[in-house]
């Protein structure tokens, strides 16, 4: 039986929320209900956009992100997990801000890389134009190895942030083409995997015809560390 309660900060966007909690429930080795993780879901789809706050167009989401960290401390949490990759350019002053433990959505994702049998070199990198812009994954895996190609700034226009979009829209099905044709063009270009670092991505993707290449799954990869937190 696990005792420990995990915190998920979401909202943003509520669909990547509600799909972390339904992988944290499928990946857990469990034979009855006690067996399960028990976490609660702070989902704020208020909290300000991130990408526009982080690119100087947009309000600063951090006192929001701070109310939802509150209100799980508040609740009797252990730790926390975001399943929002941008969310993380804020990491430093939400984790300042507690005592509890916060999972890192990119650490998570190297864990995954290294899971998923993805040796040391090229991979391609997806994700929202101010996650590529903070470089939150790229100097990170870097230092273990990896060499992050990103999607161009007109694939980027044209493909990944309408395909975003159409997630947080829920026109998931529309979203496949785009997400889909942006990551293999990563591929094209040497990619040997590519990494969805923005949780709206994996669920365009699994909307239609699985990639012929292998993928990380950043909303997976976060549910795995939520898990290993829990049993651990």
């Amino acid at each position: 039986m696990v005792e420990k309660m995990l915190g998920v900060l979401g909202g943003m966007g509520p669909l990547a929320s509600a799909q972390f909690m339904l992988r944290l429930t499928l990946l857990t080795p469990a034979e009855r209900d006690q067996d399960h993780v028990p976490a609660i879901l702070w989902s704020d789809p208020r909290v300000p956009d991130r990408t526009a706050a982080r690119l100087g167009t947009g309000e600063d989401p951090l006192p929001a992100l701070l109310r939802g960290i509150r209100g799980l401390e508040a609740a009797g949490c252990g730790a926390i997990a975001i399943p929002c990759n941008t969310a993380h350019g804020w990491y430093a002053a939400m984790q300042a801000a507690t005592r509890l433990p916060i999972l890192h959505i990119v650490e998570a994702a190297a864990v995954e890389l290294r899971r998923l049998g993805v040796a040391p070199g090229r991979i391609g990198l997806m994700g929202t134009a101010a996650t590529l812009a903070m470089r939150l994954y790229q100097d990170h895996l870097a230092g273990l190895g990896w060499d992050c190609l990103t999607p161009s700034p007109e694939e980027m226009a044209r493909l990944v942030t309408p395909g975003i979009a159409l997630v947080k829209a829920n026109r998931v099905a529309e979203a496949h083409a785009p997400l889909a044709e942006a990551a293999g063009l990563l591929a094209r270009r040497g990619a040997g995997a590519v990494v969805l670092g923005c949780t709206e991505i994996p669920l365009g993707i699994a909307a239609g015809p699985a990639l012929p290449f292998p993928v990380v799954d950043t909303i997976d990869a976060l549910a795995r560390a939520a898990i290993g937190w829990a049993r651990g």
